[in-house]
């Protein structure tokens, strides 16, 4: 049976192997995971760290603008709607009373 471990316990390991104080293998052995685990581990974190540290400013100003267009859509189709909806009323004959 597999082990899995969790995300908080691979990012303690990984931080103890670059803290280079004990050696890959000490480090295996202490915490009962095979080197080439620590070492896939190791590589993923350091890949993964440019992700983490990007600029959410960056990130925020692109979702924010995503969110604008998508109002600007939806109240362009609004529009649309109450116009086909006056229209249909009026060719009705049917007075409606306004909320």
């Amino acid at each position: 049976m597999r082990k899995t471990y969790t995300g908080k316990f691979k990012a303690a390991v990984v931080l103890e192997i670059l803290k280079e104080e004990k050696t890959i293998s000490e480090i295996a052995s202490q915490y009962e995971v095979h080197p080439n685990q620590l070492t896939k581990w190791r590589k993923e974190a350091i890949n993964g760290l440019a992700n983490v540290l990007e600029d959410g400013r960056r990130k925020s100003d692109k979702e924010k603008e995503a969110l604008e267009k998508k109002n600007q859509e939806l109240y362009a189709e609004i529009g649309k709607l109450t116009t086909q909806l006056n229209w249909l009323k009026k060719k009705s004959g049917i007075k409606l009373e306004q909320e």
